[in-house]
């Protein structure tokens, strides 16, 4: 295993307190996203949205959308990472990059658009999976992003999803899965806690 990804995986830990007034430069938001965007999505949808909340009147908004807790108020940015329920139909589009490049044959890129548009038109349900899978992986990347920018972060699912698409005047499409705050931890942070071990975990067939 290559140490630097153990190492990442083994030391972050999830903040519960940020160091309030700190700012991350456009730049800085645009290479976390950047990064993110390269966790994986079926028939690389990249069913998803990003919205970088910074300013201390969004905040405000998104904290009164997620019971109060105030890592949002003090982490540097906010991210609200969202599932779109209504991207099939543009998977055609996002895949010709991968065609003109040589990287997907013209044949597969159709295939895969056909079955993403059939799957999902008519299964709402097939939508919001894909949407929250899509999601929770750039989260999960984005963290990790962060952690290797010296940054800290926490994923944070304790919020009402209409009333934070109500307060960030999202789309009726895009589907709050997860909030990641980032900045700098307090120095009170401890490790990363304890896990369960493998022999409860694994199944092995």
């Amino acid at each position: 295993m290559n140490n630097a990804i153990r190492e990442t995986l083994v030391s972050r830990v999830s903040a519960n307190r940020f160091v309030p007034g700190q700012t991350l430069d456009e730049h800085t938001i645009q290479e976390l996203v950047a990064q993110a965007t390269r966790a994986p999505t079926a028939w690389n949808l990249q069913n998803w949205r990003f919205v970088a909340v910074q300013s201390q009147d969004a905040k405000t908004r998104l904290r009164d959308a997620a019971f109060g807790q105030q890592k949002i108020v003090d982490a540097a940015v906010a991210f609200v990472i969202c599932g779109m329920l209504d991207d099939a139909p543009k998977l055609a589009a996002r895949l010709q990059p991968s065609v003109d490049a040589g990287l997907l044959p013209a044949d597969v890129a159709a295939a895969w658009a056909e079955h993403a548009r059939a799957g999902h038109m008519h299964n709402s349900s097939a939508r919001r999976d894909e949407a929250i899978r899509s999601a929770s992986l750039a989260g999960m990347a984005l963290m990790l992003a962060a952690h290797g920018m010296g940054l800290d972060s926490c994923p944070m699912s304790g919020f009402d999803a209409h009333q934070v698409r109500e307060a960030l005047g999202l789309a009726d499409d895009a589907l709050p899965v997860l909030i990641v705050a980032v900045g700098r931890a307090t120095a009170d942070q401890g490790p990363q806690k304890h896990r369960r071990p493998v022999a409860e975990v694994l199944q092995i067939l």
